[in-house]
């Protein structure tokens, strides 16, 4: 069985690779490439994987799964410049999927027993999201 939980930070990025000309960062990244960078309201969704403990009928307890998120994510991410405010983005391009790739990485590990981390959805937009599985 599998339970999934949101939450939602706003960030501002840029999308830049140093080492490629102007021309050649418009041609890859369009607008994304702006060096003022741009904002988004990301949504990210967190499944985990597991089986209802017979007792209390859940799988984890979602406060919990809450916490780890603001902890690990939202209190880290929110309001924030991506490439100079939060680590590894100074030097790692914080396209959607790198973001979705660190956020697992930044997940991995606090969910041990009953539920497993299975998923890692970020949106970067209303129709743009990218789903990681930790492979």
């Amino acid at each position: 069985m599998q339970i999934t939980r949101k939450v939602e930070f706003s960030a501002s990025h840029l999308c830049y690779h140093p080492d490629l000309s102007e021309e050649q960062n418009r041609a890859i990244y369009g607008p994304a490439s702006n060096k003022n960078g741009h904002g988004h309201n990301y949504i990210l969704e967190v499944t985990l994987d597991g089986a209802p403990d017979p007792v209390t009928g859940m799988i984890v307890d979602l406060k919990e799964v809450k916490d780890v998120l603001n902890r690990e994510v939202v209190d880290i991410m929110d309001h924030r410049f991506l490439n100079y405010e939060v680590p590894p983005f100074d030097k790692v391009i914080p396209t959607v999927e790198n973001l979705a790739i660190d956020i697992w990485k930044r997940l991995d590990g606090h969910f041990q027993g009953a539920a497993r981390l299975k998923n890692v959805r970020v949106f970067e937009t209303e129709d743009l999201f990218v789903d990681y599985s930790g492979q």
